[in-house]
């Protein structure tokens, strides 16, 4: 064995030996909180990524899409035949659109509705909350009852919050938070959002 081959299977057993410990450290098992945030490309479609690896368990899922639901969403789509997957919609699309602040809270609150009911069910492995963070920003939610419910879900429950600019509450419940960087964006540079990829 060379040196080099060596020094390379040593520092692969010291590698092992540093993740073996902390996977043994590891001994928490409960539901989780994850925030998606940041400017950048990727939070929606992290989180129907990780309703596809909870269905693809046999697990309840509950997605509920607060900007985003009138588009067209291929996850969505290939997913919908599922029974584990429930979906609810906020009417109005998105809010810049509508411009009618009064209408805009009242399709909220009806499809708040449904997350606290999903939010409340021990049977449902995983809550997607899509694109939340723009409800708060608006104040078309109270921050101090989104806490609450997600404080109080059931223990094995995980959920997933995305959208840019996360209030800093949901941050600091947060188990795990990732922040998409923006570097570049083809939509700044005049491209089309393209089905299939984009949505």
């Amino acid at each position: 064995m060379t040196d080099r081959d060596t020094r390379h299977k040593n520092a692969m057993q010291k590698l092992k030996s540093h993740v073996d410990a902390k996977v043994a450290a590891a001994d928490e098992e409960r539901g989780l909180m994850l925030v998606f945030t940041g400017n950048g490309k990727g939070k929606t479609t992290a989180a129907w990524g990780t309703v596809t690896r909870a269905l693809g368990y046999g697990y309840k899922v509950g997605v509920v899409q607060f900007i985003k639901g009138l588009w067209e969403c291929g996850e969505r789509e290939r997913l919908a035949d599922d029974a584990n997957l429930e979906v609810a919609i906020m009417a109005t699309g998105f809010t810049w659109d509508t411009q009618n602040r009064e209408s805009d809270t009242a399709a909220c609150a009806e499809v708040w509705h449904d997350a606290k009911r999903l939010l409340a069910d021990p049977e449902v492995y995983l809550v997607v909350l899509d694109e939340i963070t723009y409800m708060l920003k608006f104040g078309y939610l109270d921050i101090a009852e989104v806490r609450s419910a997600i404080e109080n879900r059931p223990t094995e429950q995980t959920v997933i919050i995305t959208g840019r600019n996360a209030h800093r509450d949901l941050v600091a419940m947060a188990d795990t938070v990732t922040e998409m960087q923006e570097i570049s964006h083809a939509f700044a540079n005049g491209l089309k959002a393209r089905r299939g990829i984009d949505f």
